[in-house]
């Protein structure tokens, strides 16, 4: 709780009650750190974040990355600013519910350039 910047209290809450978005965001990062999964699967969670916040964020899934190396992260974004924090290993475009491309950190920089008009006629 101390490396997300939460207030010890949160703890003595029912799951996710009277929590911010931000506070659930770093609340998840947490179960993260604790349940130990194989594979963590964090679908949007820059959304509705704002920077401090996501920052904070950020650097808890990559203390929780260091700590478990072997930890596999499926980041879920709209947005490249998160991966100002987190460099991916791989990045893939879905349009339409498939996967069009894949790259490494260069192709979410293209795409933030670009948007997926170039990738829908694919």
């Amino acid at each position: 709780m101390k490396r997300l910047d939460m207030d010890p209290s949160f703890g003595d809450r029912y799951l996710n009650e009277g929590f911010s978005g931000g506070e659930k965001k770093r609340n998840e990062i947490l179960q993260m750190a604790i349940l130990e999964p194989d594979v963590a699967i964090l679908d949007e969670t820059d959304s509705g974040l704002d920077v401090d916040a996501l920052k904070v964020v950020a650097r808890g899934v990559q203390e929780v990355r260091t700590d478990r190396p072997e930890l596999g992260v499926l980041l879920i974004t709209h947005y490249q600013r998160i991966l100002r924090y987190l460099e991916p290993d791989a990045v893939h475009v879905l349009v339409d519910g498939r996967v069009v491309e894949s790259g490494g950190p260069e192709l979410a920089q293209r795409l933030e350039k670009e948007g997926f008009e170039s990738w829908r006629s694919t």
